[in-house]
Parts: structure tokens; C-alpha cells; sequence
């Protein structure tokens, strides 16, 4: 058997993820979340990071002994260094600002080097510098099989999922279409991807950092399809915060701010339903979930120091959900 035929069969999908139902206060209507925590990589990244290898071993960029790079410094350092390690391929992750021990653990344990970089936006022309191949994730957004997965579990009136690269919302878009299904953009403080969609202007920046790991971008980036997006919604920081709280209240997962966004636009999407006498099923991704997201989005002091009164929203989730 070839290396690439080996390969193929590393980066074949795993089992789908878990449903879980959440409570709402709406006759008819039915939240669901998508479990992504359960991916082996605890992330929405691990699709990303096998899509991203899988097409680039299609391609023929990445082959036996390829030196794979990557422009990151958060789950899909993982999740990619997870799959090299598996093809037995150097990995190699320009992480942003100063070395931070806790972020770098991860992706050598697993095998990968990271190499920091300052100022952060520099990452990406450090990147393209290291010989090997530079998997881009923000330049291709590789489909990933989400959707499929999903559809196949069950039929939703509404997705709903934050924005990183935009390859989720993308390839949640392009099948819904068939399905009747309309999908969500949940978006943080300081995010390009609301006002860029609203106004129509796909190279919107606003210059500014998301607070949300994983989702929020400065600049409305290339993956991103806003002709396949139905709405977009914005979220407070301290709504994501205190909605990532009430997903651990409810379902003990220590999830990340991006889970908790999307969940608040979510319950806005359950709350218009039930206010039109509406019925159907909306999903909101859970993107990850980890014992480090305890120190942060679940911890007073960190919310505090971050200026994030998280009080009004979290009464506002006990109202909503009745939990």
C-alpha cells in the first residue's frame, strides 16, 4: 500500500458526534447542541485540520515526509499536529506574540515544534518562509463533512455556528440549501464578520482582535461565503461569556467562549420562534471543551479583569432556559 492510499485511510472520517438536547422555554420548538468536544482532538478544528490534510494529500502538495506548517496558536495547532503525527510528517506552528508554555504543550506533545513570532500578524509571512507546505487554513478553507453529518442526524430549521475561518459556515450553507435549513452566524466584540455581511462588504476590517477564541476575525477572510449565510448576530462578549457558563451549568462541559456565543444567538433565533408561534429544531455548535477554558470564560476574576459583567446575561439564560 502507497503512502497516499495509508494516508486517505488516516484522514477517512471518524463516527459523527453527539446531539444533546437543551432546554428551552418555547412550545415547539427544540435546541439542540452539536458536541464537537467529542472530535479526538476536543474540537470544531479536528474537521478543519483532517479536510485541510486530506485535500492537501489530494493535491499531491503533502506527501511522504512533507514538512507541514500552519499560521495558529490555538486548537488547530492541535488538531493539525494531531494528523502529522499520524502520517508521520513533521509539523511545524507559527504561534503569535511571545512563547507561552501553556499553548506550546500541546503541539509537542504531540510531536509538533511551535516557533513564536511578534508582532502577531507576522505569523503568516514567517510561515510561508519555513520550507514545507503551508496548509493556510485561513486561505483555504477546505469543506469538511460536518454537514453531511449533521443532516444525517437530523433536519433543522436553523444551524447555528461562530465564524473562524468561515469553512463551517460554508459548508453548513451549501448543503442547507436542499434542506430547507437556514444557517446562523454568531459573531463577538470586534468582529469584521457582522458589519462586513450587513453592508455587503467582503473585505470589511475593523482592525481589532476578537476576545472569543477561535471566532471573530479582524478582516472578513476568504473562506467565508456571506452569499450562503442567512443571518448574522452579534453577541456581546459577556453574553458568549455567561452563555459558556450555563452550557457547563446544564451539560457540565467546560466549554469555550465561541460555544457560548453561539448559543446566545441561538436562544435569539428560539425567542423570534416562539414570539411568530414558530415550531422546528435549531442546532448550535459546540466548539470545544477543555479544563483550560476554566482558568478563563468560567472564572469571576478573569471576567472581572476583562471588564465582562456577565450578571443581567446569565439571568437572562435562566429566564430563556428555565435552568
Amino acid at each position: 500500500m502507497s503512502w497516499n492510499t495509508r494516508a486517505l485511510d488516516v484522514l477517512a472520517a471518524g463516527p459523527p458526534t453527539r446531539l444533546i438536547d437543551f432546554p428551552v422555554q418555547a412550545p415547539g420548538v427544540r435546541l439542540l447542541l452539536k458536541d464537537e468536544s467529542g472530535q479526538p482532538t476536543g474540537s470544531l478544528r479536528h474537521r478543519h485540520a483532517r479536510a485541510l490534510f486530506r485535500q492537501a494529500v489530494l493535491d499531491g502538495l503533502v506527501t511522504q515526509g512533507t514538512t507541514v506548517v500552519e499560521a495558529t496558536g490555538g486548537n488547530a495547532a492541535v488538531a493539525q499536529a494531531w494528523f502529522a503525527r499520524r502520517l508521520g510528517l513533521p509539523y511545524i506552528a507559527v504561534m503569535p506574540g511571545r512563547r507561552d508554555q501553556a499553548r506550546a504543550r500541546a503541539v509537542e506533545e504531540l510531536g509538533g515544534e511551535c516557533r513564536f513570532v511578534t508582532p502577531p500578524l507576522a505569523i503568516y509571512d514567517a510561515a510561508r518562509r519555513i520550507e514545507g507546505h503551508f496548509l493556510d487554513q485561513f486561505g483555504r478553507a477546505a469543506p469538511h463533512d460536518l454537514a453531511d453529518e449533521l443532516f444525517a442526524q437530523v433536519r433543522p430549521t436553523w444551524v447555528v455556528t461562530g465564524a473562524g475561518t468561515g469553512a463551517t459556515s460554508a459548508a453548513l450553507g451549501a448543503l442547507a440549501r436542499g434542506m430547507g435549513c437556514r444557517v446562523a452566524v454568531a459573531d463577538p466584540d470586534n468582529s469584521a464578520y457582522f458589519p462586513g455581511w450587513t453592508l455587503d462588504v467582503p473585505d470589511y476590517s475593523t482592525g481589532m482582535p476578537s476576545r472569543i477564541e477561535g471566532i471573530g476575525r479582524p478582516r472578513v477572510e476568504p473562506g467565508f461565503r456571506a452569499d450562503l449565510v442567512d443571518l448574522v448576530v452579534p453577541v456581546p462578549d459577556a453574553a458568549s461569556v455567561a452563555a459558556a457558563r450555563h452550557i457547563r451549568h446544564v451539560t457540565g462541559l467546560p466549554v469555550g467562549g465561541s460555544s457560548g456565543t453561539a448559543l446566545w444567538a441561538a436562544l435569539e433565533l428560539v425567542e423570534r420562534m416562539r414570539a411568530r408561534g414558530e415550531g422546528g429544531t435549531v442546532v448550535s455548535l459546540v466548539g470545544d471543551a477543555a479544563e483550560r477554558h476554566l482558568a478563563t470564560y468560567h472564572d469571576d476574576a478573569w471576567a472581572a479583569a476583562k471588564g465582562l459583567d456577565v450578571a443581567a446575561h446569565l439571568a437572562e439564560l435562566g429566564r430563556r432556559t428555565g435552568v
